[in-house]
């Protein structure tokens, strides 16, 4: 910052650290600086994220905060490694999300769309975009998103919708996008076709009814079965298999359909199951997808019985305008008063229902645009089986996608929508003639006519969100930003809409550009409640992230959210790991802010590692390199969870509870070189350490940076730390160990006999060879200090002194000479429970390594490893037993 660096020292830090106050200054100066602006870095390497973009139609919610900290901490450790990194913002129009939301609100004012008239209406629906674009904002600053806003679209834009026409314009003009009548899934509520997303299928409590249809020469009748008896009123057959002996005499016969009293066929079609059921199956063309295939193949007739808003029409005869539901009540009296209703069986079943205005979805026959999407799948599949298509992590999910490919049906686009791309196809009053252009008509290319009508309908918006990768960045046009950040680098996205929405993507990727949009598909789960029940408003059990933010601060949310996931798994939501991240994060503060008061005066130009460096400093400094190629291996490997654990265990344990603790030695003492080495040490490692730890928890690690000494303007643009094998030290760490043992079992013993760490004892010390006497001898002052020793012996030939307590570690054997504070025993009972730890640890190595399993498949170096932990933990076992024989006498 431009504050002067002798201002930012720990007197000027906070006691406690504020997360709001951080949060709004640091945000504020990213963005005041440009910070997260891509291009800057002409020489270097792209990386690109284009964010999957939210609806406009209200806040967003804990899965949105979890899928885009997962990619601002890619952008942030990609930024800080080099690369020209691009995290590209947007948002979706959301045709009938949006417009059912608008529309919700007009009904509160007593109006309809109609009312208000199709341009009126849609400036209503940009209001409410504006609004709730300027909240998605405001959220993404709560957060930390290091977004380039300069380069932010919206999928209703100007150059967004001039992609979108090409795409149609192409696509019809290779004969992939036609105009017909098919089933699709219908909102009677919304009055508009549905994509699949937007169906919910709900388990419902209904019934199977069973009817008769007799034959018309009166020789016997078929007994069929339906969920949805009011559709009987469109049947226009009735299907049996060809191989079905049973049926086989009736074949080509008509069957006089009840109520209505239409003759229909009995078709033979392979379609139907002989084996299920009565073997004879009711053919509804206009009203089920499966019969429409079997309606095409025999040349039957559509009957559609209802209209757009779910009432029956005109072929419903008697039943003409009853609702639907209305109508089955009904039409089940009047056939069980026929004799034709057999019976009604109880029947639990998924039934659809509109995601957006909760209506059941009709399977209904409807003019409407479709893609044909086979040439379109092969492509990508052809991509994907030769190498060429993207990487899914985990790796599981491509088959989801495959499948999906592999399975496809023709996509229907139109939606009976006002707010979205409205179809740019013209239809003649002058010549009938259907035209598709890339611009407005006022006249028709076919006649010349100037009575053209545009379509009325709009498209789905999962067909422009799928040229999002390169829409974005120019497409059509060969822009810069295209040529330079398309392919993508990685695509963060949840497993619940690969079929829709990712799927999308790659084939609209591979046939308009020729390329995999992305490199890698990074796949999460949901975030669900602590029963792990899917959030939603009916329970009641949603989570706002504000309100995360506002009790614990951003840093703890997103490290949380982060670290708590594992690709492709759904992750529990608890507050209570929320609070331990806060208290991470404290912890951290409260340790920089430690350190920071002992480096008043210290510059970054101070920083000299050149020197003599103690075990202690060694050390932290070799755990800190193993930290740092461990954490840049997880992340490149998406594994947030294992980075998280990383970082913590190296934090919390070796840098707080052990670093800083021996480094007081030096701090506080005479030798004003040891002083600072230790200083230069700290310095250097809490500098990195905030580098590490920044991706995860972005303002905290800046306001500790901050304070630091350093050069640069932000920690955002600091180098990311990088493995050096000069810091490799694997003696310091055995060192270390054997210390850190040694303490640990002092400070257990005197727990045990309730001595108080203030209170100085007397420790005896017996190394197991020249090298731990070495090595315990040259760091007595730590065992002074952290053991409190009165008197501190440290002997090959140490006697083995009568009533003290003891312990057995790796490399020395220790005894607290506690006169009239042990209780043998006590100490034998102690002793005892030791060696049954110690036999259990032998028994199961003994047991992994008679494994012949695991001995054929391990690699050597890790049968070695556990053949010599077997033998350190027999070694302390039988200093145990040697012990306790002692006490026996």
């Amino acid at each position: 910052m431009a504050e002067d660096q002798t201002l930012k020292t720990a007197s000027s830090m906070p006691t406690t650290y504020d997360p709001k106050a951080a949060e709004q200054k640091w945000y504020k100066y990213w963005l005041e600086n440009g910070f997260f602006g891509a291009g800057k870095r002409p020489d270097a390497e792209p990386y690109t994220i284009v964010i999957p973009p939210p609806n406009v139609t209200g806040m967003l919610h804990i899965g949105h905060a979890l899928d885009c900290t997962l990619q601002d901490i890619l952008i942030r450790v990609k930024r800080m490694q080099g690369y020209d990194a691009l995290w590209l913002p947007g948002t979706d129009h959301a045709g009938i999300a949006t417009q059912t939301k608008v529309e919700q609100k007009l009904r509160e004012e007593g109006l309809s769309r109609y009312d208000l008239g199709r341009e009126k209406f849609l400036e209503k629906v940009w209001e409410w975009k504006e609004h709730y674009a300027d909240r998605i904002h405001e959220q993404w600053g709560k957060v930390g998103f290091s977004l380039d806003y300069s380069r932010e679209r919206f999928t209703l834009d100007e150059g967004l919708s001039r992609a979108v026409r090409e795409v149609f314009v192409r696509l019809y003009e290779k004969g992939l996008i036609y105009r017909g009548n098919r089933i699709i899934n219908w909102d009677p509520a919304a009055r508009t076709a549905l994509s699949d997303i937007e169906v919910e299928y709900k388990e419902v409590q209904g019934g199977l009814y069973h009817l008769q249809y007799p034959l018309k020469d009166g020789s016997g009748h078929l007994t069929v079965a339906t969920t949805r008896p009011e559709t009987m009123l469109g049947d226009t057959a009735v299907a049996v298999h060809p191989e079905d002996e049973r049926y086989a005499h009736m074949i080509g016969k008509m069957l006089i359909l009840p109520i209505i009293g239409r003759e229909i066929p009995v078709i033979a079609d392979s379609y139907v199951e002989k084996d299920f059921g009565s073997g004879a199956v009711k053919i509804t063309p206009a009203h089920d997808p499966n019969d429409f295939e079997v309606g095409q193949r025999h040349q039957l007739p559509q009957v559609l019985v209802m209209d757009e808003s779910g009432r029956m029409n005109a072929n419903a005869g008697p039943y003409q305008g009853l609702d639907r539901f209305e109508c089955r009540k009904l039409l089940v009296s009047d056939l069980k008063e026929q004799g034709v209703l057999l019976k009604i069986e109880e029947h639990v079943h998924q039934v659809g229902h509109s995601e957006r205005s909760g209506a059941v979805v009709e399977p209904y026959l409807s003019t409407q645009w479709f893609v044909d999407m086979k040439p379109l799948s092969q492509a990508a599949i052809d991509a994907q089986r030769s190498g060429k298509g993207a990487n899914f992590v985990p790796d599981r999910f491509e088959r989801s996608y495959l499948q999906w490919m592999e399975n496809v049906r023709d996509w229907c686009i139109s939606r009976q929508l006002w707010w979205g791309h409205r179809i740019p196809a013209w239809y003649c009053d002058g010549c009938g003639q259907t035209s598709v252009s890339r611009d407005d008509l006022g006249t028709c290319p076919q006649c010349g006519s100037e009575h053209l009508r545009q379509d009325e309908d709009v498209l789905d918006t999962w067909f422009s969100s799928a040229l999002w990768p390169f829409s974005t960045l120019g497409w059509p046009e060969e822009t810069e930003d295209l040529k330079r950040y398309y392919p993508t680098s990685v695509l963060v996205t949840g497993y619940d809409i690969i079929p829709f929405w990712v799927s999308r993507m790659i084939f609209s990727g591979i046939e308009f550009t020729g390329q995999t949009p992305f490199k890698d598909v990074l796949i999460h789960g949901l975030v669900r409640d602590s029963e792990g029940r899917k959030m939603s408003k009916s329970l009641g059990n949603g989570v706002d992230p504000q309100e995360v933010i506002e009790k614990y601060g951003s840093d703890a949310m997103r490290y949380m959210l982060s670290t708590s996931s594992t690709p492709g798994q759904d992750l529990r939501f608890r507050w209570e790991r929320v609070e331990q991240a806060r208290n991470f994060a404290n912890k951290i503060w409260n340790a920089s802010r430690f350190a920071l008061m002992n480096l008043e005066g210290f510059t970054y130009e101070d920083i000299d590692l050149s020197g003599q460096l103690g075990t202690a400093d060694r050390w932290i400094l070799h755990r800190l390199n193993d930290t740092v190629r461990e954490v840049t291996r997880l992340i490149e490997q998406y594994e947030f969870g294992e980075t998280g654990r990383y970082l913590y265990n190296f934090i919390w344990d070796d840098l707080c509870d052990w670093y800083i603790e021996f480094a007081k030695l030096s701090l506080y003492g005479t030798d004003e070189k040891a002083k600072k080495t230790t200083q230069s040490v700290l310095a250097y490692v809490l500098d990195r350490t905030q580098r590490l730890i920044h991706p995860f928890m972005p303002f905290i690690s800046e306001e500790i940076w901050q304070h630091l000494p350093h050069e640069g303007e932000t920690i955002m643009l600091a180098s990311w730390p990088i493995y050096d094998v000069k810091w490799e030290a694997p003696d310091a760490e055995k060192e270390m160990n054997l210390l850190m043992e040694i303490i640990r079992s002092v400070r257990n013993i005197r727990a045990e006999v309730n001595v108080p760490m203030s209170k100085k004892i007397e420790l005896l010390v017996r190394p197991a060879d020249e090298a731990a006497f070495a090595i315990l001898s040259g760091n007595e002052d730590y065992l002074r200090r952290f053991c409190n020793t009165s008197e501190l012996a440290i002997r090959l030939d140490l006697a083995n002194p009568e009533k003290a307590m003891t312990a057995v570690v790796t490399g020395a054997e220790l005894y607290l000479p506690l006169a009239g504070l042990i209780d043998i025993s006590q100490e034998m009972a102690r002793l005892e429970k030791e060696v049954q730890t110690l036999n259990a640890e032998v028994d199961r190595i003994d047991k992994k390594l008679g494994n012949e399993g695991f001995v054929a498949k391990a690699p050597a170096r890790v049968i070695e490893e556990e053949k010599a932990k077997r033998q350190d933990y027999a070694d302390k076992r039988e200093k145990v037993l040697a012990r306790m024989a002692e006490l026996r006498g």
